[in-house]
């Protein structure tokens, strides 16, 4: 599933003090087979950490083949022609390594953390399973019946989880976006290995994927050892891409569920926007922006509606630009029990409105200036930076825009700011979700 990690990358990514920094001093190269590597150097402890990231996620799949992408995430633990089975966890792990994956609706990633002697392992084992897979019968219905049980268990089971899909049903109409990374039960249990053969051999490929090398590495050595593990391997001819639909830009829907199980109200808003492939020039302003309205204690709706009203538990706002289609900008909140939710929805339509007008020069520097704080928290940590130069270059972010955060960042006045916020709210499609407690229900 994609991570909701924006709130906190923005809070570290832009980062750089000096105009001429860049966010990692990362450097890149492309292998012949069209594979790119991500190379990001730190040399403060001899550990690393490889990530591969696939260009294919649940939005590739094909109708009423939903669940597919995040199975063989499964089945390529399940083993290859060299390594068999359940051989790769435990190689991994004697080896004093960690390894994991995830799907998202973009992309898929694999991972190991380990100590710089045993990369070359890694690396062996990646390639190994790039193109090698080999999944038994017996093996594909296990997985199966895990990715199966894990749907239930995370949504079927979990009324907060029915609500999220429904809202986003409602808001990505027809979209590939609308559809649960995990897929329906129905379509899960539909699945065949044929399906699962054909997704791998469509889109695991070296030029659909990124290796990313984040830690004691230099350039010099990561070219020679992807060359060696990853070289051999051969592309795959003709890759296609989902093409996304054009989404009505003007609807406004509000939709109210009662479940039981949800002891308390919550209020959710969410509006299409800007993302790096449709419009780049927009995201560092709504950046900003949701940093200034609803990301941590001292933001704008923080101060209005839980500390100065004391009316909302919490109340917080998310950008997330880094995907392959439209972005989305969302505003969710917790409002107090003792408060009635139809009022609170007004309350907070009102604090938002009044965010935006009080949105002065000096209230967007001051923004700017905490999102440029903390250079010492990312450029220190090889896994946040791994993840983050990946995911950007996954929903296809060159790497000089990657490095340039900063600068785009203390471009953005607060004009542009007001500008994208008037934007977001007046002429764009949102849908405001509201989940209360059954009436009369069991509520946990």
């Amino acid at each position: 599933m994609k991570i909701r990690f924006w709130a906190y990358f923005l809070g570290l990514v832009f980062c750089v003090g000096s105009a001429e920094a860049k966010l990692f001093g990362a450097e890149d190269f492309y292998l012949d087979n069209g594979m790119q590597v991500i190379v990001v150097s730190n040399h403060k402890a001899p550990i690393i950490r490889q990530m591969v990231w696939y260009k294919a996620g649940s939005t590739d799949e094909p109708l009423g083949k939903g669940g597919v992408a995040h199975l063989l995430e499964h089945l390529m633990f399940r083993g290859t022609k060299k390594v068999k089975d359940s051989e790769f966890n435990r190689i991994v792990t004697e080896n004093g390594a960690e390894s994991n994956a995830f799907t998202s609706l973009d992309y898929t990633a694999y991972y190991e953390v380990m100590d710089i002697s045993k990369l070359e392992l890694a690396m062996l084992l990646e390639a190994d399973r790039m193109r090698n897979l080999d999944i038994s019968r017996e093996s594909f219905e296990k997985e199966r019946d895990i990715v199966f049980q894990e749907r239930k268990q995370v949504v079927e089971n979990n009324p907060a989880s029915y609500f999220s899909e429904t809202f986003r049903r409602y808001l990505w109409q027809e979209h590939p976006y609308s559809r649960p990374v995990t897929g329906m039960p129905e379509e899960i249990q539909n699945l065949t290995l044929d399906d699962v053969y054909d997704f791998y051999r469509r889109y695991y490929a070296p030029n659909n994927a990124i290796l990313v090398l984040s830690g004691d590495i230099d350039v010099e050595t990561a070219k020679e050892l992807s060359v060696k593990y990853f070289g051999g391997l051969k592309p795959t001819k003709n890759i296609t891409k989902t093409s996304f639909p054009v989404l009505d830009k003007f609807s406004k829907t509000y939709f109210e569920m009662k479940l039981p199980r949800i002891n308390a109200v919550r209020m959710t808003q969410s509006c299409l926007a800007p993302s790096y492939n449709t419009d780049k020039s927009r995201i560092y302003a709504l950046a900003v922006f949701s940093r200034y309205l609803g990301e941590g204690e001292t933001s704008k709706l923080y101060k209005k509606l839980v500390v100065e009203r004391k009316s909302a538990l919490s109340v917080s706002a998310s950008y997330d630009f880094a995907s392959r289609s439209y972005g989305s900008f969302t505003v969710s909140a917790l409002p107090k029990e003792n408060i009635d939710a139809d009022e609170f929805q007004k309350e907070l339509k009102q604090a938002i409105a009044e965010a935006v007008a009080e949105i002065t020069l000096d209230e967007i520097e001051n923004t700017k200036q905490k999102m440029l704080a903390g250079q010492v928290y990312l450029l220190d940590n090889p896994n946040d930076a791994a993840y983050i130069a990946g995911s950007l270059a996954g929903i296809g972010m060159s790497l000089e825009d990657i490095e340039n955060q900063a600068d785009y960042i203390r471009s953005v006045n607060y004009k542009d700011v007001i500008a994208a916020a008037k934007d977001l709210f007046e002429n764009s499609s949102c849908v405001l979700g509201v989940l209360k407690p059954a009436e009369g229900g069991e509520n946990v």
